[in-house]
């Protein structure tokens, strides 16, 4: 399957110092397509997320998104654009229900007399029509936040980044917290996700996440590209080797002087 291109990311360079974080990375992600972003700890992984969400700005390289080459000055710039990262712990207020979060910054107001309303029942039933048209079951939706599951949380922060025109989310070790069955329904909620033309970057230490939702998958090792492949054309093996150095597949071979 092609995807239209929505990330493109041009050899990517990050120096902290002397520490070179990111040695030219180089990758697109299409529209509805998922990319699993698989690396040892210390690979760049991280740092490559907050320079797509607008955290940190590339020492070198150029970001393409929707044709257009981008440089995001604060996650809240390209949160305008489309771009959300979903973080192991949320970013839910945990004291507020779910239509309230749902609406954050958003809220349905009608005025009566010059007087500003709140309209909850209107805003209830867009909830209510986004979670069923998910699959996301949620008992009441004015149940605060802090009495749900993870899960169920992370549901309700991808159909809210769904519902309001969201492109592009990256998520960052999602499910590291979570039971069996809650993992299932959240890797049933990217593919959802995914369906409705929105780019996918995971990232996830468990190679099992990666082949269940993944279109294709991408290997960072210290700070390169060490595997760029479709999902379907390798294996849990195969991308152990490029984690580890054994192999590099869909990029350049790392040129090595001769002898010891």
């Amino acid at each position: 399957m092609s995807f239209e291109t929505l990330l493109d990311l041009q050899d990517i360079r990050m120096n902290f110092g002397a520490i070179e974080a990111l040695r030219g990375i180089s990758f697109t992600v299409g529209k509805g397509e998922v990319v699993a972003l698989l690396g040892d700890n210390g690979a760049g992984k991280s740092t490559l997320v907050k320079i797509i969400s607008g955290g940190l700005k590339p020492t070198a390289g150029r970001m393409m998104f929707e044709g257009n080459e981008r440089a995001f000055a604060s996650p809240a710039e390209a949160k305008a654009e489309g771009i959300e990262t979903v973080y192991q712990d949320l970013s839910l207020c945990t004291n507020v229900d779910v239509v309230g979060n749902f609406f954050m910054g958003r809220e349905i107001v009608k005025k009566y007399f010059g007087i500003p309303v709140l309209q909850e029942k209107e805003m209830e039933k867009v909830v209510a029509d986004a979670m069923a048209h998910a699959g996301t079951r949620i008992p009441s939706l004015r149940t605060n936040v802090e009495y749900l599951s993870g899960g169920q949380r992370q549901a309700i922060e991808l159909n809210r980044f769904a519902h309001w025109g969201g492109k592009l989310v990256l998520l960052d070790e999602p499910f590291a917290a979570l039971g069996v069955e809650q993992t299932r329904r959240g890797l049933d909620m990217i593919k959802r996700i995914a369906a409705q033309g929105i780019g996918v970057i995971i990232i996830t230490h468990i190679m099992t996440q990666a082949f269940q939702v993944a279109d294709r998958i991408v290997v960072i090792r210290q700070g390169k590209v060490a595997g760029d492949v479709a999902a379907k054309k390798t294996s849990p093996d195969e991308v152990v080797r490029m984690i580890t150095g054994e192999s590099m597949i869909g990029t350049a071979q790392e040129t090595r002087p001769n002898g010891p």
